[in-house]
């Protein structure tokens, strides 16, 4: 039974979430339906099919690399297997999508792995523009919901205006925070946030960390610093480290992943504003270039709308949807 047959039978015995129809419909626009619509064009795939399958990826942003992967395995499964029918192509390339994701490297659940005794700390990292403070309210919105005393530690001090928006955050989801001057040591921030943390029994502290990529071997030697600032206090800190990401900007937000990627060890990726993309197929180019997996998806601008990631809500969302037409 194909990937398609079995989302379809799974999300037809259970309501599938209506976030990710949402939040998904540009990107299955941009990409189911052009498939769908390819298959209809063809009696039988040939050169030409392949051709516009390979755009149709690219222009979806699988990437380069896993596109041409994709596309060359069906294209061999094709010639000694004897498919021609587009239909089967079709169900084939969404196997092996799903494959890809799965065995693109570790394995993980998305919730954080809270540590046994202490505070547990949580680095975010990312560039400027790509929604690093909003996501860092709504992970605190989403732990403070499951009871978690949350603690926000305001670190990138060099951004102008950074320190203010998440003093705003912390205002309005009622928790405490921790900050410093503008342009002033993001360890020294640390330091205080790791104390306030021991002394106040706080559950999770999610620190904002700056997101400079002009200068590799500063942001190295900075991040290097706040670490080990915060494991003297909290032993075994930090616990994760996610890498924030806006789905509109493609490729190069892949790019910036890999750069980060190069200074620090990242646990988990949080996707953001995929509601406003008709890239979806980014989710699973992070996954081939970095084997580091997407913890968070945000599908929206509610607090509730950074959901969980889910592979099989994802791809039914991308490739199904509500079939309603």
């Amino acid at each position: 039974m194909g990937l398609i047959t079995f989302l379809k039978n799974k999300f037809s015995k259970k309501k599938s979430n209506e976030t990710y129809e949402k939040g998904l419909a540009k990107s299955r626009a941009a990409f189911a339906d052009r498939l769908d619509d390819l298959s209809k064009r063809y009696k039988k795939v040939n050169s030409e099919y392949f051709e516009e399958l390979e755009q149709i990826l690219i222009e979806s942003d699988v990437g380069v690399s896993l596109t041409l992967k994709l596309v060359d395995s069906l294209l061999d499964k094709s010639q000694k297997e004897g498919l021609t029918e587009p239909s089967k192509i079709n169900e084939e390339l969404i196997d092996q999508m799903f494959v890809s994701y799965v065995e693109g490297g570790e394995s993980i659940t998305n919730e954080i792995a809270f540590a046994s005794e202490g505070p547990t700390v949580l680095l975010v990292e990312g560039v400027n523009g790509v929604g690093k403070t909003t996501s860092i309210a709504k992970l605190a919105h989403r732990y403070m919901g499951q009871g978690k005393k949350v603690l926000l530690v305001a670190a990138d001090t060099f951004r102008a205006g950074a320190v203010s928006q998440l003093k705003i955050w912390a205002e309005r989801l009622g928790c405490p925070i921790v900050s410093g001057l503008e342009n002033g040591d993001p360890a020294s921030v640390c330091y205080d946030g790791a104390k306030y943390a021991v002394n106040n029994n706080i559950d999770l502290m999610i620190v904002d960390t700056a997101g400079r990529l002009h200068n590799k071997t500063n942001l190295m030697a900075e991040l290097g610093k706040m670490k080990r600032v915060i494991e003297r206090e909290i032993p075994g800190a930090p616990h994760e480290t996610f890498l924030i990401i806006d789905a509109q900007t493609g490729q190069n937000g892949v790019s910036q992943a890999k750069a980060f990627k190069e200074v620090n060890d990242l646990s988990g990726i949080v996707i953001t504003k995929m509601d406003g993309t008709s890239k979806g197929g980014i989710i699973l180019s992070i996954r081939d270039e970095l084997g580091v997996p997407v913890r968070f998806i945000g599908l929206g601008e509610a607090m509730t709308d950074l959901a969980e990631f889910d592979l099989d809500e994802y791809l039914h969302a991308l490739l199904v949807g509500n079939e309603k037409k």
